[in-house]
């Protein structure tokens, strides 16, 4: 029996358990400058899965890949979320998020 599927599943299942909370944190330090690092490690993933030899773990470093592109489009809608009033924001960018919120709530008429 093979169980590379399995695994390879298994740890796919976990990248994404782990991003998520990845994105909060992240967005919450370094704000929406954090996307870039995302980006950039997600680049590194994806040359550690096409010179990796060994099949599973390439696919592995891809799932890890991907989980970390769709990382960037989540840090911009975690900064939507937390403008919503959905996630506590950074105190330390107060102002920041101040003026995020007016710009938001008069586009949209709240």
């Amino acid at each position: 029996m093979h169980f590379y599927g399995i695994l390879a599943g298994a740890a796919t299942f976990l990248i994404i358990g782990i991003s998520h909370p990845l994105v909060i944190k992240a967005e919450y330090y370094f704000g929406r400058i954090s996307w870039l690092g995302f980006f950039l490690a997600g680049l590194v993933f994806v040359i550690a899965s096409v010179l990796t030899i060994d099949n599973t773990l390439s696919t592995i470093w891809g799932a890890c890949a991907f989980s970390l592109f769709w990382g960037v489009k989540e840090v911009f809608d975690q900064e939507k979320r937390i403008i919503k009033g959905w996630f506590p924001e950074n105190p330390k960018r107060a102002d920041y998020y101040a003026a995020k919120r007016k710009k938001y709530y008069e586009k949209n008429g709240k």
